[in-house]
């Protein structure tokens, strides 16, 4: 009974860690009407330089010209993959941001037919109204000096993928995540020469989350007990369209602000903390890939390491302890995916009561990293080298034949990321197989002595 209290008291904080979040926001009852909601650009727009005089734009047709359809795992489905109103958020974003003044184009043989209408019904009283003043014209519309053409170019699903889940005795939990990307482009035009001033292109992903946890066992006989627990969040695309509709407007302006094509209010606003915040946003972007990852050739060909860490016995003795360890190492080709690391080192094998000893490390290793030219990337690490066995005291006199050296392979699994440009921190985790089983001076069973070791350190990438 009592292990089975503490199982339901383990499932419900899983359950709960789970589940808070979006019962915190589970609809209970219908919800009133309520304003659109603004993007995370809208901020940015409200905090730009005023201008010194708004643009005329013209914006006859911003369309999707994805072809997407919503993807479907149960049959064809006709509804588009983005929205079909992009004009409309267009329009909505120009008029915001304070640069723009943007007039009707869209729906043109509409606003030209009434205007046919007013004329009319205005020369008809006119005719009947000796006293109407028959002079009276209807204003002419407005022409744009720029007009904004582009479109929703892209839409792709499943960039990126991936999940997670774990299960035990019956209960456990799993999230899975997707994202898709849409891209926009859009091109400011001269009306007077048809010249393109400007084009810009943003994209923003779409994430969609699912999170689950359950349980399902036994908890005697004949009772079974079943729980379920969990959330989906999919990001919706047109709040996705909007932000990047958002992020062109705002970049159009800045970058007209920078090639001179308009002109801000004050001339002190040019180093205001926008457009600076733009130029180190451009800049950063140019370092960055497509999947959103910085991919520069942040390591040179060859490499300094500092590591420390611990050592853990594996042998013939029982009741291993920790030991620490230090090590230096040099590496070659390290601009290349596959590269040499060279290493010296030492550290201590040591059990509570029974057996301790300070070895003195040399290996070569041969290592692949996945992703060599993005900051943070995951390696594996292959190699072998000789361990010379110093024995517990080996600053002081001892009879060195009693202690065994031998040669050993090496694995390793690590993790490197990059806080600069030529340092990088370091952290692995190793199996280290001794060739002979007489390191700790005994010699028993059919498997050989080996070790673990844990390090941590910092590398520094010396040259181009």
């Amino acid at each position: 009974m009592k292990r089975f209290l503490i199982h339901i008291l383990f499932l419900a904080a899983l359950l709960m860690q789970f589940a808070c979040a979006p019962m915190m926001k589970q609809p209970m009852q219908t919800s009133e009407a309520r304003l659109g909601a603004n993007s995370r650009v809208y901020e940015d727009m409200q905090v730009l330089p005023e201008p010194k005089e708004p643009v005329v734009v013209a914006v006859y047709k911003f369309r999707d010209q994805t072809g997407q359809y919503k993807p479907s795992d149960i049959g064809a489905n006709w509804s588009t993959a983005v929205t079909q109103g992009a004009t409309s958020i267009l329009l909505e974003s120009l008029e915001e941001s304070g640069w723009f003044v943007p007039i009707e184009r869209e729906g043109l043989s509409n606003l030209l037919n009434e205007r046919k209408i007013i004329r009319s019904s205005r020369a008809n009283y006119a005719a009947q109204d000796s006293n109407q003043d028959q002079s009276q014209l209807l204003p002419p519309l407005l022409f744009a000096g720029i007009l904004l053409e582009g479109g929703i170019i892209s839409y792709e699903t499943n960039v990126l993928t991936g999940g997670a889940g774990v299960r035990y005795f019956g209960a456990g939990g799993s999230g899975e995540y997707r994202e898709d990307r849409v891209s926009i482009y859009l091109r400011a035009i001269s009306t007077s020469n048809g010249r393109i001033l400007k084009t810009v292109h943003t994209s923003k992903t779409i994430l969609s989350q699912k999170l689950d946890a359950g349980i399902f066992r036994y908890v005697s006989l004949k009772r079974l007990l079943e729980a379920e627990v969990g959330f989906t969040f999919n990001e919706p695309s047109g709040i996705a369209v909007q932000e990047a509709i958002d992020k062109a407007v705002h970049a159009l302006i800045l970058e007209g602000v920078l090639d001179d094509l308009w002109e801000v209010k004050d001339t002190d606003d040019l180093n205001t903390k926008a457009i600076q915040v733009y130029v180190d946003e451009k800049r950063e972007n140019e370092k960055t890939d497509y999947l959103g990852f910085q991919s520069l050739p942040y390591r040179s060909g060859f490499k300094l390491g500092l590591l420390g860490g611990i050592l853990i016995y594996d042998g013939d003795y029982p009741n291993s302890t920790v030991g620490p360890m230090g090590e230096i190492s040099i590496g070659f080709l390290q601009d290349s995916p596959v590269s040499f690391d060279l290493a010296i080192g030492a550290g201590q094998l040591a059990t509570q009561d029974y057996y301790s000893t300070i070895a003195q490390l040399t290996r070569l290793n041969v290592r692949y990293k996945f992703f060599n030219h993005y900051k943070t990337t995951p390696y594996i690490e292959a190699g072998g080298g000789y361990l010379f066995n110093l024995g517990p005291e080996p600053w002081e006199d001892q009879d060195w034949n009693d202690w065994s050296n031998c040669g050993f392979a090496n694995a390793t699994l690590g993790w490197e990321f990059m806080p600069y440009e030529k340092t990088g921190i370091d952290l692995s985790a190793g199996y280290y197989w001794l060739f002979n089983d007489y390191v700790d001076q005994v010699g028993q069973g059919k498997y050989n002595d080996f070790y673990w070791t844990i390090k941590l350190g910092i590398n520094f990438y010396l040259g181009k």
